[in-house]
């Protein structure tokens, strides 16, 4: 019997990936419950005044750029370093579906989860009083589309090529990094200009940069959206090279 065409895989392993994460009831409540508690503190403190412009103008779309490095990333990754220790990468290994059929798969469920985190993001946004351009919505999805990609490309760059517990470490690592100095929250604009330059090429602030710009003036940002798709395509392309199956 031969094997379904690949495009039916990706959706059906999509699926599967999917509905296991939204079974991980403790991941899918941080996956809520902290951006609505960074959501809440950019609302009701005065740290992002000294942007100049709104809180939560400035703020919202950062807490959407932090949901996607938290899923796509240390999520991905962190759940498919431990599946490769406890054997699941390896049965799937003997299947049909590929490396880049398991990649692809994984960033369907991603964006079906992150759905869902946006959504509940920017009501509550809304109720609290954020008002973004009505322009900005489409360049601001078509921003996620190479940030969701690249980020869980990278997510599984790491699980696929280091131990379960290096992957722990690297990923939580650089989450508290690419949150804190990467100009997912902060715009990089605000950052010492002696590491802005630096800043300026990571995905992180290419993503945060393109969904402020989207979300605040509704216009695209066509060079955050071209650093994106070229980090989507390097680190997928590494992924399907180097990723082991165990």
């Amino acid at each position: 019997m031969s094997a379904s065409p690949l495009p039916v895989r990706v959706l059906q392993h999509g699926r599967y990936e999917t509905i296991a994460m939204l079974r991980n009831g403790e991941q899918l409540v941080l996956a809520i419950v902290l951006p609505l508690l960074a959501l809440s503190a950019i609302a009701f403190t005065p740290f992002f005044d000294v942007l100049g412009v709104p809180r939560l103008e400035a703020g919202t779309p950062g807490v959407i750029a932090l949901c996607v490095l938290s899923t796509a990333f240390t999520g991905q990754g962190i759940a498919t370093g431990f599946d490769r220790r406890y054997g699941v990468l390896r049965f799937l290994s003997t299947t049909p579906l590929g490396r880049s059929g398991l990649i692809l798969g994984k960033v369907l469920a991603v964006g079906a989860v992150l759905a869902i985190q946006i959504t509940v993001i920017s009501t509550m946004a809304v109720l609290l009083g954020w008002q973004p351009p009505l322009s900005g919505i489409l360049p601001a999805l078509a921003m996620l589309v190479p940030g969701i990609a690249a980020f869980t490309a990278l997510g599984l760059l790491i699980a696929g090529t280091l131990r379960p517990e290096a992957t722990l470490a690297v990923t939580n690592l650089a989450w508290v990094l690419l949150a804190a100095v990467g100009g997912t929250v902060i715009p990089r604009s605000s950052m010492p200009e002696v590491i802005q330059p630096v800043v300026a090429l990571l995905p992180s602030a290419a993503l945060g940069d393109g969904l402020r710009t989207a979300l605040t003036s509704g216009t695209f940002d066509a060079l955050s959206f071209a650093l994106l798709c070229g980090w989507a395509a390097v680190v997928g392309l590494a992924a399907v090279r180097w990723f082991k199956w165990s």
